[in-house]
């Protein structure tokens, strides 16, 4: 009994490693290769109705302590926020979906789309659209929330800073063509010192009083930071909670970990 049940858990920690394969590790430091690929030579991801992927398709899953729902379906979705990449580490890796990690090939990583997705990710400081395979699991980055390869980094303009703003679009393939791709955001507006502007959104509410109590609690955060805005979403009024706006990711990952510190983990970067 004592045997069997040592090889039951071995066989849970393989199947959990499969799942989020390197995905957790990359926490780990990461790097790019001693030379950059071509990427004129490397085209975008074609999407293509594929079955969902075998693995990496559980309702929910657990990395680092928090629990993820993968999503039934991507049909609509639609999310702005921070971009990141993954390389070296990772290459010749299996992913979460069983396939192999190729960082000169048009893949991402995400925490909730089903495997396999096609996106558009469009990085919103230069307009620039690339079309990629979501295969894998991650970031779980607390701030993050598409993994790139790196030559899918390279073509949208975010390998050197390491993140960027961006526009993650799911792709329906019976309805796609290249030559229709959904127009991009409008450019992010820049701030004095040429950095972008965003916030980060921590709550919605339909009651004022709510929203106010929320802002009170981040007055830790410093004073003038913190701020309620007014919006009408299907008709009914929402108090917004936002902070901001922000000069930089990396000013906005030191406010999403303050965050962590008075129990707030909920949020999202939202690009007006």
């Amino acid at each position: 009994m004592r045997q069997y049940r040592q090889q039951c858990a071995i066989i849970v920690l393989f199947m959990g490693c499969l799942l989020i394969n390197g995905c957790a590790s990359r926490i780990v430091r990461d790097g790019a290769p001693a030379q950059s690929p071509d990427v004129s030579s490397i085209p975008d991801a074609v999407p293509r109705a594929e079955p969902r992927s075998r693995y990496g398709n559980p309702e929910f899953y657990d990395v680092l302590g928090k629990r993820y729902y993968v999503l039934a379906g991507s049909r609509g979705y639609v999310e702005s926020g921070i971009a990141s990449w993954y390389g070296t580490k990772f290459n010749g890796q299996r992913t979460s979906s069983g396939e192999t990690y190729d960082m000169n090939a048009m893949t991402a990583a995400h925490k909730t789309l089903p495997l396999p997705t096609y996106v558009e990710v469009t990085n919103l400081g230069n307009r620039k659209t690339i079309v990629v395979k979501v295969n894998d699991r991650g970031p779980f980055h607390e701030n993050r929330i598409i993994d790139l390869s790196y030559a899918a980094a390279i073509k949208l303009g975010i390998a050197a800073h390491g993140t960027g703003l961006v526009e993650v679009r799911a792709i329906d393939p019976a309805h796609y063509a290249g030559s229709n791709k959904q127009a991009p955001a409008e450019p992010v507006t820049k701030a004095a010192d040429n950095s972008l502007r965003f916030f980060i959104q921590v709550g919605a509410f339909a009651e004022l009083m709510k929203a106010e109590n929320l802002r009170d609690r981040l007055a830790v955060l410093g004073s003038g930071l913190v701020n309620i805005s007014k919006a009408v979403v299907s008709g009914k009024t929402l108090y917004r909670v936002r902070i901001g706006p922000l000069g930089s990711i990396e000013y906005a990952d030191q406010i999403v970990t303050k965050l962590g510190g008075i129990g707030i983990d909920e949020h999202q970067i939202i690009i007006d």
